[in-house]
């Protein structure tokens, strides 16, 4: 990687950082409030039931999408790593954005639809990006990193801090992870993922004004995505110390 380019990817990762770990704003506290209220009136079968089939859904995801990604030359700088994500970014944006407005024309049946659909495209997506940068998913570990950036990208404030510091020292992190997925903790990913989903998703099952919201949703949701996972994989790839409390340069 060129010195130019790596002083370019550190500055991003700063500005990127602070973003992980700015404090909720009022809004978000709020939404939070709200969420967790509504939350408690769902009985608890129902929470288990929910957290059951996100994780058997995502499982699925993971141990499927291996079979179509293809495998990516280690010898390759940064930079076109970066490219070569940014267009497979905006190439999901497409995707996602065109499942979004079908399902989102049909209001409520075929707007439920989308949540098992989008989580597919999002996940697919990830094996793409995690190939590209060069990791091998073969490797149980680096499918929870997968798991740690979707969280990342969907969750709280206070979760998503939680979840970048745990990321920071992945090299420390990995050797504590549980061996087995079903340790994985599956109601604090589920519950968070629909928290953050539901507000965004909602107008998408009105009929007529589905359409247009469900690919705008869409789109943008795979952005974002999309940008923190070339985030974290570049924190992995360059010198960057990313302690909380680090403030950004530039």
């Amino acid at each position: 990687m060129n010195r130019y380019y790596d002083k370019k990817v550190l500055r991003e990762l700063k500005l990127w950082q602070y973003r992980m770990l700015a404090n909720p704003s009022f809004f978000d506290r709020l939404s939070k409030r709200f969420q967790n209220k509504m939350n408690s009136f769902i009985p608890e079968k129902i929470h288990r039931a929910i957290t059951v089939t996100i994780k058997q859904m995502v499982r699925g995801v993971l141990y499927g999408a291996n079979i179509t990604t293809a495998k990516f030359n280690k010898d390759v700088s940064l930079q076109v790593r970066d490219a070569l994500a940014e267009e497979k970014i905006r190439l999901y944006q497409k995707t996602a954005a065109a499942e979004g407005g079908i399902t989102g024309a049909g209001g409520i049946l075929s707007g439920l639809a989308d949540f098992p659909l989008l989580i597919g495209i999002k996940f697919k997506l990830l094996f793409e990006l995690a190939t590209i940068y060069g990791y091998d998913l073969k490797d149980y570990k680096e499918r929870l990193y997968i798991l740690y950036i979707f969280q990342l990208a969907f969750s709280s404030p206070q979760h998503r801090k939680n979840i970048y510091q745990r990321m920071v020292s992945w090299k420390e992190q990995r050797e504590h992870l549980p061996e087995d997925i079903h340790e994985f903790n599956w109601r604090s990913f589920q519950q968070e993922y629909r928290d953050y989903i539901d507000i965004a998703k909602m107008a998408q099952l009105v009929p007529v004004i589905g359409a247009p919201v469900g690919a705008i949703v869409n789109y943008r949701l795979i952005k974002k995505l999309g940008i923190t996972a070339v985030n974290a994989y570049r924190m992995r790839a360059v010198e960057f110390p990313g302690k909380p409390g680090d403030e950004p340069t530039g």
